[in-house]
């Protein structure tokens, strides 16, 4: 289900992945280029120095690790950051790197060595061509798209980040909970579409046609005929609740609006009419040892949709330290 951990943790050992919207064509080509770039292999990533990281007084590399223009993407690279730092590694955050298309050119320029990313969004920047949405078939895509000598290690697939589709949270009784369901009652419901700019600065905003209609349309056979656009999530959730619209569709989970989208129930998505978008991290693969990504499998096994969006309400909205909140975080889950 979108919104709130459609896909709970599990226990398990070494393996414990906003949308983006298809870039333009001036976007794709710059893609492509670093993504070459990258494959014919670029300045190494880390960078020996002599340095005290961590609390550590001894010297060594030290791996940096790049966060976008995100409050999300900054907690990732902290988590990632204070992880890898628990094994020995010297490690460091470097904020307000960019787009995704700026992240993947500080790899290639040895500025950073690896960056979080969710796995549905950056499928779609990477191979436009891609029609898999649902979690095992996007990854093996993934896999597949990634420039050679990049990688992907486990995707936290207790994130759910893909669009929401959500009710008032006193919705009708007669309005079904899954959208598996929803097709009977389409052809009369009012749905409210946010398409302003979504609350992770790396997400465009939804296209009503190609991002919601056409999935719907599609998987679940539902053919709604009414929709009303909002350019805010205030005003989307206002007309919601006074019964303007009957179901409102958000770029993301709820979890991540002011106050928690307590007011909001989100209906489930089973068969992925909006791709999976896990949270993952992209890495050049020389740049970690074995047990170092052995340690962002195990983050990936604990991290999830309500903890995530917990710590970047701590950061975003009570200007709390990302690394204290990382760090508080880790020692919780034992990491």
């Amino acid at each position: 289900m979108s919104g709130t951990d459609s896909h709970p943790p599990h226990a398990r050992g070494a393996r414990a992945a906003r949308r983006r919207p298809r870039p333009s064509g001036t976007e794709r080509k710059r893609l492509v280029r670093a993504a070459r770039m990258l494959a014919r292999g670029a300045l190494v990533t880390v960078v020996a120095v002599a340095a005290v990281a961590c609390g550590s007084n001894d010297t060594g590399p030290i791996v940096t690790v790049g966060a976008g223009d995100s409050p999300q993407s900054r907690m990732v690279a902290e988590i990632y950051a204070g992880a890898l730092a628990r094994t020995g590694l010297h490690t460091r955050v470097q904020d307000r790197v960019g787009n995704r298309t700026d992240q993947f050119a500080a790899v290639d320029s040895g500025e950073i060595a690896l960056f979080g990313d969710v796995t549905g969004d950056l499928l779609t920047a990477l191979d436009s061509t891609a029609t898999v949405t649902k979690p095992d078939a996007v990854n093996a895509a993934l896999a597949k798209a990634l420039p050679q000598g990049v990688a992907t290690s486990d995707p936290a697939d207790g994130t759910d980040l893909r669009p929401t589709i959500v009710a008032s949270a006193s919705r009708p009784a007669t309005l079904p909970s899954s959208l598996k369901d929803l097709a009977p009652h389409c052809e009369d419901l009012i749905v409210g579409i946010d398409t302003g700019a979504p609350l992770d600065a790396q997400r465009a905003p939804l296209d009503p046609e190609r991002d919601v209609l056409t999935p719907l349309r599609t998987v679940y056979h539902c053919i709604v005929t009414r929709t009303v656009t909002f350019t805010t999530e205030a005003d989307l959730r206002k007309a919601l609740s006074e019964g303007e619209i009957h179901l409102a569709v958000l770029s993301g989970p709820p979890a991540f609006l002011p106050g928690d989208g307590a007011d909001l129930t989100p209906l489930s998505d089973p068969d992925y009419a909006f791709r999976a978008a896990m949270i993952a991290p992209i890495l050049r693969k020389s740049a970690l040892t074995d047990l170092q990504l052995r340690k962002l499998n195990y983050v990936a096994g604990e991290l999830t949709t309500t903890a995530l969006a917990d710590m970047v309400h701590q950061i975003r909205d009570q200007s709390a330290i990302p690394a204290s909140v990382a760090r508080d975080w880790l020692d919780a889950h034992a990491l």
